[in-house]
């Protein structure tokens, strides 16, 4: 699935924090939106993402425009993956019953938990395992509907060095076959694991490397 962006700009009250932003996300490719803090690219992922809409511009998958894809959450659901910063799993779930949660079927659950090494923690809570487990389960989580692309902002924000790494090595891994990925981090790390680098300075994209 192709991604692309046309003239995206965005404002938060009188603050612009995109300007006129044009990029293009390859099919099965992992891609890093990478820069400081308020350079947009959390604005923009969240944009590409579908989660918002922006002040101006268009964003299309496989060419059709996001604005007229019709049921969006549908269009989501069978299509899109999300990992974010903290892992939001529910306290009084399993991990397996958390990846399970919104699940259109189940049969992908026990492989991921085997290709994420948490197969014999998955009738854990999440207090009871650590910080990388948890977002391993995220992650799972976010692969169950076998999407097209996972959208994940700050996934390792929250993670020691060693458990970031791993994070991209698995990133890595499911790109390769054939799940795109789009990351937006501060980490500079990302650089050594992503295909596409994307980087944000001040609302606009100030460098693309392949």
């Amino acid at each position: 699935m192709t991604i692309e962006a046309l003239g995206l700009e965005h404002f938060y009250g009188r603050d612009k924090v995109l300007n006129g932003v044009d990029v293009t996300i390859d099919a099965g490719s992992f891609t890093a939106i990478i820069g400081e803090s308020g350079s947009g690219k959390t604005t923009l992922l969240s944009i590409l993402s579908t989660l918002l809409q922006p002040s101006a511009g268009i964003v299309k998958y496989d060419g059709k425009i996001v604005s007229e894809l019709g049921n969006i959450d549908r269009f989501r659901r069978h299509n899109i993956g999300f990992v974010f910063q903290f892992h939001y799993l529910i306290s009084y779930l399993t991990l397996r019953e958390n990846i399970a949660l919104g699940a259109m079927e189940e049969s992908r659950i026990e492989t991921l938990l085997h290709s994420l090494g948490i197969s014999k923690l998955s009738h854990r809570y999440s207090d009871e395992v650590s910080g990388g487990e948890r977002q391993r389960a995220a992650i799972a989580r976010a692969l169950v509907n076998a999407p097209s692309v996972v959208f994940a902002d700050e996934p390792t924000g929250s993670l020691d060095s060693k458990n970031a790494l791993g994070v991209y090595e698995l990133f890595r891994g499911f790109s390769c076959a054939g799940t795109g990925f789009v990351v937006a981090s501060h980490d500079k790390k990302i650089a050594d694991y992503a295909d596409i680098i994307i980087e944000m300075e001040d609302g606009v994209v100030k460098d693309i490397t392949k």
